[in-house]
């Protein structure tokens, strides 16, 4: 038996939650909703996220937007001529952003998502059609039901909406299309809406985020100023791998205000290519970024942090021998027994879920960059409620010890090789090396006595012949091998 409170993903191709089969969130079946509608030859309306403001949530007060004006329609009434949902392919310049709503960091994510620098990526194409499902028009068999996909918390879930869109004087109030009669973008918004609990609860966010949420792949962050000397090659690879990538600018002296060089402050852009060219001579590097306003240009130094996320981070070695290989475990901290804070806490913190991993020497054939990283550990909160925006995020960190007999004991004296603050974030990570041996990963929250669940995801660099066993524990750690 798995230690208490910990089991692992085992989830296989074909089990519910995998991308083959997603679950059906809130309970509907898309393709049994889809022949209710024809059978009855009427079009489909939501009732589990209805066309009124409760959909809608309680934006802040800057977007001062009357709800006694919204009405929803639509796409054939919205449209000049017939509606389509999509023209010409997806792009990062179809949509635009709404004036009501601060989601940048969403849309940004898109248009990570559907750059045509990637089109035609095999990668690309498959994270597109696994959060997309191909087929889906407003003339074959239209009954204005559409479905999309996304991953949350280590499951995929199949998402069911109606095409009623928020207006106000004939005009989309969220995320539109820069083509009058396309609406991928402004569905997409909606279903993802829906998962969060409304279009209020899409107001401020990461792109980490959303990146994870449509591709149920590892995060990774870089502060500019905190960056190893290397990353220019780390996003050079990333970029080559189709990886998604987006950067971020810190928040100025006022909210969304634009530095001299045109980055706005706060805002998320996304990352289209990376590119070393010739000038005089002279290798030069650069980046293109896009900020889903579209309403300032570039005029100096970019950006302050760096988010990449991918399905595995095999483009982190310039060696082909080399791949990542992960685990991820679900866990809990529960009051009283297993939630005892952090080394603060000193009493109480023998009791957290704890981790065993063996990192072993690399091979050869895979090539060690001086002092680069070698495995990289997600924790993520894995929340209960689906309102975003009332999801109070704990504040947790991790961890990493020299592995040891476990006991109360064991931390007495011990100071971890490694850790990683604490933030209140819906997820948390570290990127580093550590010397092959035994270690011990314990996530924690802050506070002891708090009780959340969460995901913690191990990723570890090795060749790629490798074998993988599990050691069942009677105390709350585990032992796996890559």
């Amino acid at each position: 038996m798995p230690p208490p409170h910990v089991h692992h993903d085992r989830t296989t191709e074909h089990n519910e939650g995998s991308p083959t089969n997603p679950v059906r969130f809130l309970g509907q079946d898309y393709q049994n909703l889809l022949q209710k509608s024809l059978r009855r030859n009427e079009l489909y309306t939501d009732e589990l996220f209805p066309p009124n403001s409760s959909s809608i949530g309680t934006l802040n007060k800057e977007a001062d937007l009357d709800y006694t004006n919204v009405i929803w329609k639509r796409p054939a009434v919205l449209s000049p001529g017939k509606p389509f949902f999509t023209v010409d392919g997806m792009s990062r310049f179809d949509y635009e952003q709404g004036s009501k709503l601060g989601n940048c960091w969403f849309l940004a994510s898109i248009g990570a998502l559907t750059s045509k620098d990637k089109e035609t990526s095999f990668m690309t194409k498959y994270i597109i059609n696994q959060v997309i499902p191909a087929g889906q028009t407003f003339s074959n068999n239209y009954a204005g039901i559409f479905h999309f996909r996304f991953w949350r918390f280590g499951k995929w879930i199949d998402v069911v909406i109606d095409d009623l869109l928020p207006t106000n004087d004939d005009k989309l109030i969220f995320v539109g299309s820069k083509t009058s009669n396309e609406f991928w973008p402004a569905l997409l918004e909606k279903a993802y809406a829906k998962v969060c609990g409304s279009y209020a609860d899409l107001d401020g966010g990461f792109m980490s985020e959303a990146l994870m949420d449509f591709t149920g792949g590892v995060h990774m962050e870089f502060v500019l100023n905190e960056a190893p000397a290397y990353l220019w090659d780390i996003m050079d690879r990333a970029a080559k791998s189709q990886t998604l990538m987006g950067c971020a600018s810190y928040h100025w002296e006022t909210r969304e205000a634009v530095s001299s060089n045109g980055i706005v402050g706060g805002v998320i852009t996304t990352v289209g290519f990376v590119e070393q060219v010739m000038s005089e001579g002279n290798p030069v590097h650069l980046v293109r970024v896009l900020n889903p306003w579209g309403n300032t240009e570039w005029k100096g130094d970019w950006s302050d942090d760096l988010d990449i996320c991918c399905l595995y981070p095999d483009f982190l070695d310039r060696s082909s021998g080399c791949h990542w290989k992960s685990q991820r475990n679900f866990g809990q901290w529960i009051a009283g027994t297993t939630a005892g804070g952090s080394m603060d806490n000193m009493e109480t913190f023998w009791k957290n879920p704890q981790f065993r991993v063996r990192i072993e020497e690399l091979s050869e054939d895979c090539t060690h960059e001086e002092g680069a990283e070698n495995i990289l550990v997600s924790l993520m909160q894995n929340h209960e409620k689906r309102n975003r925006s009332s999801q109070n995020n704990l504040m947790i960190g991790f961890y990493v010890f020299k592995s040891g007999k476990f006991s109360a004991e064991f931390f007495n004296d011990k100071r971890p090789v490694k850790m990683k603050s604490f933030q209140n974030l819906r997820e948390v990570m570290g990127f580093f090396w550590l010397e092959p041996g035994e270690y011990l990963i314990v996530p924690c929250t802050e506070k002891p006595g708090e009780t959340a669940s969460f995901i913690l995801s191990i990723f570890l660099k090795h060749e790629t012949h490798f074998d993988q066993r599990f050691f069942k524990e009677p105390s709350l750690s585990y032992l796996f091998v890559i």
